[in-house]
């Protein structure tokens, strides 16, 4: 690694952008209006919610040959995060001879726009999605949008424009060819820094005179070595949850590393039993993989946030940031998903439905950290059911998620494994559940006797996104659904 210059490095439209003496907690949002005058990206929310600030953000793919880009709500990333990346904003869509992108000229003819608040963050979405599907389905455009909020058109004119910009035939791709050299040029090192006695020493993208600093190492022992020496230290990912504290908390945590640059982390490695899961793979990658060993888990992946949350947001950092109503969860607990615990040179793997102790607390010691998501495979025979309910269906928090899993012997449920969201201080298990399920039939399973169960497992809490007597009904109904459609044995 280069030495420490306090300056962020990126590639904007053909040129390298250095950001000096921002602080580390400067969001990207603020630094392009406020630094490079690029106001069509907008702030409406602060908080990733409405999409007015939506950016494409670019890596090299692993050929070098090409730009690999993601939505990103620009409101919530920090600034550091983006060394050794590209960017993309509404500007950049305009070609050297003025011509807008065929998805802008179509949101004018069909009438897109009205009051243009929101606009500049929904074409942000839209292109993003055409440059990986040149053709997509209406389910993938208004997935693609889900997390751009317009109050003026009512969408159909927005879809329109996008089936008619696909169908022009004209190139859909943003020229980023002039960006492929300068991100080579700026690339982050892959390896550490060492002393000359072999020690690792991690190199801050920027430090403070204040000793303050936000690091971004390249490799798991850089990770492990900076956690030992700096055990209060900020782990930063998708920044969904800390981009949400410096904006609406102020929040300036003193040392912050970012994961996102460390290629160990970022991996998903195959066995014949499990899957296991690098701490800094996002949601997105993880809800394209399970979407067909386990589709209603992939289900409720879809429904976590929006695009632009999803392809930042990890599954680790859902787990860590531990959540009362987090999604992954019950998911993970009824499939038996267990964690690699790592401190230092050490690690210890523990069962996710042992991980928690309260309400966001867990069993991570001093300077320990997740390093791995161990998720099983399924096997002959086994269901696996998941349902999230919320007010809203998309980008809404949850009032409970449940998931279950079991298989069909000679009729009866086996191995059964339940667990909830928002019933507890902490997602968690439900065993006295899972006992009256267990050997028996589906029609044997009485609601009254999964009514005292619910009762018997938790505090009844009203909370300001459902009362107690609905989330219990609620549990009671989703566990009857998910074992009275089931009836037989599954091959």
């Amino acid at each position: 690694m280069t030495p420490v210059s306090n300056t962020v490095r990126f590639v904007l439209d053909g040129q390298i952008v250095e950001a000096q003496g921002e602080r580390r907690t400067t969001t990207v949002l603020d630094y392009l209006r406020e630094q490079l005058h690029r106001t069509g990206t907008k702030e409406g929310c602060a908080e990733g919610d409405c999409g007015a600030c939506v950016v494409m953000v670019g890596e090299l793919n692993a050929a070098g040959t090409g730009v690999d880009y993601l939505p990103v709500n620009s409101c919530i990333q920090l600034l550091p995060s983006l060394d050794g990346k590209s960017i993309k904003t509404i500007e950049s869509l305009k070609a050297s001879d003025g011509r807008l992108h065929p998805v802008q000229e179509e949101m004018i003819k069909c009438h897109g726009s009205q009051c243009g608040f929101c606009t500049p963050g929904i074409v942000m979405s839209l292109v993003n999605l055409v440059q990986v599907l040149p053709q997509p389905s209406r389910q993938q455009i208004t997935d693609s949008l889900s997390g751009n909020l317009c109050r003026c058109t009512g969408y159909t004119p927005i879809i329109d424009a996008t089936f008619k910009a696909v169908e022009r035939k004209t190139e859909l791709k943003i020229d980023d060819s002039a960006d492929l050299p300068l991100l080579k040029s700026i690339q982050r090192a892959k390896t550490p820094t060492l002393t000359l006695d072999g020690d690792i020493i991690v190199q801050p993208v920027v430090r403070t005179r204040k000793g303050s600093e936000f690091v971004s190492p390249a490799t798991l022992a850089e990770v492990a070595d900076y956690l030992q020496k700096n055990p209060g230290a900020t782990l930063l990912a998708g920044s969904t949850e800390i981009g949400l504290q410096v904006n609406k908390k102020f929040l300036r945590p003193s040392h912050i590393m970012y994961l996102g640059n460390v290629a160990e982390l970022r991996q998903v490695t195959d066995t014949a039993q499990a899957w296991r899961i690098g701490a800094a793979v996002s949601l997105a990658t993880l809800e394209t993989l399970l979407a067909q060993a386990y589709p209603d888990f992939s289900e409720v992946l879809r429904r976590f946030g929006s695009p632009p949350i999803r392809s930042t947001a990890t599954l680790a950092g859902n787990i860590a940031n531990g959540s009362p109503i987090g999604d992954s969860m019950p998911c993970l607990m009824a499939l038996g998903a267990s964690l690699v615990l790592r401190q230092g040179d050490q690690t210890r793997t523990v069962l996710l439905e042992n991980f928690y102790t309260g309400m966001k607390q867990n069993v991570l010691k001093t300077g320990e950290f997740i390093e791995v998501i161990v998720l099983p495979k399924p096997v002959a025979g086994q269901v696996f059911r998941a349902h999230k309910v919320s007010k809203r269906f998309e980008q809404d928090i949850s009032a409970t998620c449940a998931a279950i899993s079991y298989t069909l012997k000679s009729g009866k449920l086996s191995g059964v494994k339940l667990a909830y969201n928002g019933l507890a201080p902490s997602p968690c298990r439900a065993p006295k559940l899972e006992a009256v399920l267990e050997g028996k039939t589906p029609a044997d399973v009485k609601a009254a006797d999964l009514d005292a169960a619910i009762a018997a497992s938790f505090t009844a809490r009203d909370g300001l996104r459902a009362t107690w007597a609905y989330r219990a009904l609620v549990a009671r109904n989703l566990v009857l659904d998910f074992i009275e459609e089931q009836t037989t044995e599954v091959a």
